[in-house]
């Protein structure tokens, strides 16, 4: 699963446009089969390319987390939005993304009924929570593009999407949670995803294929030219999100960040043990205190209003994703830590409290006995 713990609640509603290997339509995609539903036609207008609408399924992950599972629906949406778009760089495509969509724009495009609405339009069946859209595209366009959403929108609703959980009342308040952050009249903002790694092998492809969820415990802590480079990574994946640092042991533990003017050396920011507590933050996952470095998203505020607290959270999962793929490409064994509590990382450094709170983490190690060299 893409964020280590989500219990795979994101859907992928795809809008295929002139120009894909299929027929123009709103398709929606069934994991348990891998196939694409057709659920209704495209409209007149519809932009080249296919637009992959985000939507989650809150029960899948209230069932397990409760209270904390919104967090975890965000994260995991932007992983699977780093997903898609990795594999069209991939691929030789061009994608381009926004986490920033209103909610009823994402809905009216993907066909679906507002999950307001959800139960009167299409009893029986479980609301959705439209979060993130990718848009593919064989090439990169010549000028600015439209919001492709737009042109969807004009389309009634589709056909539902297959049943899904039986809704439960921890889902139903991870949903009113969610579509909170999603209310904006703001228009969305699209950006170009950019590959996380260029000119080492191994190639982006073969990251994507090889990229796991290394299981407990990543022992180990990577040398610090890949630490540097995972941490570029995630800090140069999107345009805005969380800040980035890393917690890393040895004879000299404390934080340490990225610095543009020293590529192959982690700036230290902070000196002292800090596993330990963010073992504790994350859960109690003791195997954190030991982990070679734990990469951390930090830096959301108490007062952050609605749009950031979504659009950082997606950002930290885009981010995190991009990181892990640096990392497999350098022979690091990670693992994505989406569970904080209490982790107020400003307050515990000597500084304000409620003003730099952990987003999101990934644990990453070196890998003892190979790399991905013994494998081509």
């Amino acid at each position: 699963m893409a964020s280590a713990g989500g219990l795979h609640p994101v859907n992928a509603h795809l809008l295929v446009g002139p120009g894909c290997s299929l027929p123009p339509g709103r398709y929606a995609y069934d994991p348990l089969e891998h196939r694409a539903r057709r659920r209704g036609p495209a409209p007149s207008q519809a932009p080249a390319g296919t637009v992959v609408v985000l939507t989650v399924t809150a029960q899948r992950t209230a069932s397990h987390y409760g209270h904390r599972a919104w967090p975890l629906l965000l994260l995991d949406t932007g992983h699977a939005a780093a997903a898609l778009a990795m594999a069209a760089l991939a691929h030789g495509h061009h994608a381009r993304l926004t986490l920033d969509a209103a909610a009823d724009t994402l809905t009216a495009a993907a066909g679906l009924p507002a999950p307001g609405r959800w139960s009167s339009v299409w009893p029986g069946t479980t609301p959705e929570h439209p979060l993130a859209a990718v848009h593919v595209t064989a090439r990169a366009p010549a000028e600015p593009l439209p919001c492709p959403l737009t042109a969807w929108g004009t389309e009634p609703d589709a056909a539902p999407p297959a049943a899904g959980p039986a809704p439960s009342p921890a889902g139903a308040r991870a949903g009113v949670v969610l579509d909170a952050l999603c209310r904006t009249a703001a228009p969305a903002t699209w950006w170009r995803a950019k590959a996380p790694f260029t000119g080492q092998e191994p190639s982006l492809a073969w990251a994507i294929t090889n990229r796991r969820s290394a299981p407990p415990p990543l022992d180990g802590e990577p040398r610090p030219g890949d630490l540097a480079a995972v941490l570029a990574a995630a800090r140069d994946a999107a345009p805005y999100g969380p800040s980035w640092c890393a917690a890393v042991g040895g004879p000299q533990p404390g934080l340490v960040t990225a610095d543009p003017s020293q590529p192959e050396t982690p700036r230290r920011i902070a000196t002292g043990e800090a596993r330990p507590t963010l073992a504790v933050w994350a859960a109690r996952q003791t195997w954190l205190a030991t982990a070679g470095a734990v990469l951390l998203a930090e830096g959301l505020p108490d007062a952050a209003p609605a749009a950031r607290i979504r659009a950082e959270h997606l950002a930290a999962g885009y981010a995190a994703a991009c990181a892990e793929l640096t990392a497999t490409a350098r022979g690091l064994r990670t693992r994505p830590v989406g569970s904080w509590q209490a982790a107020d990382l400003g307050a515990a450094l000597g500084g304000p409290a409620g003003r730099r709170w952990i987003v999101h983490g990934l644990a990453a190690a070196s890998r003892p006995s190979h790399s991905w060299s013994d494998h081509r």
